[in-house]
């Protein structure tokens, strides 16, 4: 069972973690489908294809967690942004998937205007490359209402989408530049990095302090970015440690002790920094490392 959790795990977990754009809510869904896998093996029942059986099923419960997901969106207190995953390591599951741009933070937050079934024949047909024959198993639609439900998602993810190309050569290097001058607060060297309606978006969740709104434009955006570099001097320093994230170039910020603060992820397109995303809520931090009390340093600090 143990070879069988390895081979099919990566696969429902890259479906479940586009589906809700949450790592641990992704995680819950794929143990769930995969203990259902396990009951109906052990039960003697004939699967003909395991991998099919719980790609399904990963689905299905994906559906419906987005449903109440939903419901607790609505009441999210600030900007709602996807929990970051690191990619940089080759044997991350999410690695697996066709499309490299799928598990962008952008992307994401553009299928939230989809519907559940919207959402979940989108990504089984444009990323995961399903037949409309599976597809319309999957979610319980005859074949033409699956295609149809795919052309209303294409039209409205299309609406929506942004592509950030950079080779990656170019958009590393801008990212090294671009967290050098973050931790030294140096202005002049950050707008000359971000594009001139740059975006800053910011994720506290009402549990860490962040953005009340996001902010456009690059002067305002250098400004903001050097006054968390002067927050963070108070705090005796901190360090942005280059990583993927989401398939994007990306930082955890640390404390001097190595507690992780936040995430910080990359929009990268024309030689410039054309959004930058950072998630300070703790609730979505936790799967990356022990956590700083974000709180508790700035009442620290004040």
């Amino acid at each position: 069972m143990e070879e069988l959790y390895e081979e099919l795990r990566p696969r429902a977990f890259a479906i479940a973690y586009r589906m809700l754009g949450s790592v641990s809510e992704a995680e819950d869904v794929v143990q769930e489908a995969m203990i259902r896998l396990y009951r109906v093996l052990d039960s003697g029942e004939e699967v003909e294809s395991p991998a099919a059986y719980l790609s399904t099923i990963t689905t299905r419960l994906a559906i419906d967690e987005l449903r109440s997901a939903r419901a607790r969106r609505e009441r999210y207190v600030g900007e709602w942004l996807p929990e970051p995953l690191v990619t940089a390591d080759e044997n991350e599951p999410a690695r697996h998937a066709e499309m490299a741009d799928s598990l962008s933070l952008a992307f994401l937050v553009v299928l939230e205007d989809l519907s559940p079934e919207q959402r979940a024949v989108f990504l089984l047909r444009e990323v995961f490359d399903y037949p409309y024959s599976e597809i319309a198993e999957i979610v319980g639609k005859s074949e033409p209402a699956a295609r149809q439900l795919a052309v209303r998602a294409r039209g409205r993810v299309g609406e929506g989408r942004q592509r950030f190309s950079a080779s990656r050569d170019e958009r590393d290097e801008l990212a090294r530049r671009f967290f050098a001058a973050t931790e030294e607060g140096d202005l002049e060297s950050l707008e000359e990095l971000l594009a001139e309606d740059v975006v800053l978006h910011g994720d506290g969740g009402g549990k860490a302090p962040a953005l009340a709104h996001p902010v456009h434009g690059r002067m305002r955006a250098a400004r903001t970015l050097g006054a968390w570099a002067r927050v963070g001097e108070r705090f005796g320093g901190f360090e942005l440690r280059p990583t993927e994230i989401n398939g994007q170039p990306g930082a955890l910020a640390l404390t001097a002790d190595g507690l992780v603060i936040s995430a910080m992820v990359l929009d990268i397109a024309d030689g410039r920094i054309q959004a930058v995303r950072g998630i300070v809520n703790p609730d979505k931090l936790r799967h990356l490392g022990p956590l700083a009390d974000v709180n508790a340093m700035f009442r620290g600090g004040s």
